[in-house]
């Protein structure tokens, strides 16, 4: 089965305390799912329509999962406790 990657790349941080209460929330059910981390932090370099933003890579036994993970309440918590703290733009894909 292929694995599924979350990608996640901000688009706008507008309050860092709401980011921070997000991570520290998201951490703990990314953990329990198993997921691991591929890339956390900013960009060196941006090219075409690059943004200078945060960008997150997550690996998920499958697909499946990271739907999953992203639908579970544990992670919509997350979601709440950001709020409008930042614009970010969010994709599951499946591996090759």
């Amino acid at each position: 089965m292929a694995k599924g990657y979350w990608i996640n790349m901000f688009r706008s941080i507008k309050d860092p305390e709401k980011v921070e209460a997000y991570r520290e929330l998201a951490g703990p059910v990314m953990q329990a799912a198993g997921a691991k981390f591929l890339v956390r932090g900013d960009p060196t370099k941006v090219y075409e329509a690059g943004i200078m933003q945060r960008v997150v890579v997550i690996e998920f036994d499958s697909v499946q999962r990271a739907i999953e993970v992203h639908d579970s309440p544990g992670y919509q918590a997350a979601v709440k406790a950001l709020g409008d703290g930042a614009e970010r733009d969010l994709r599951i894909v499946e591996g090759l």
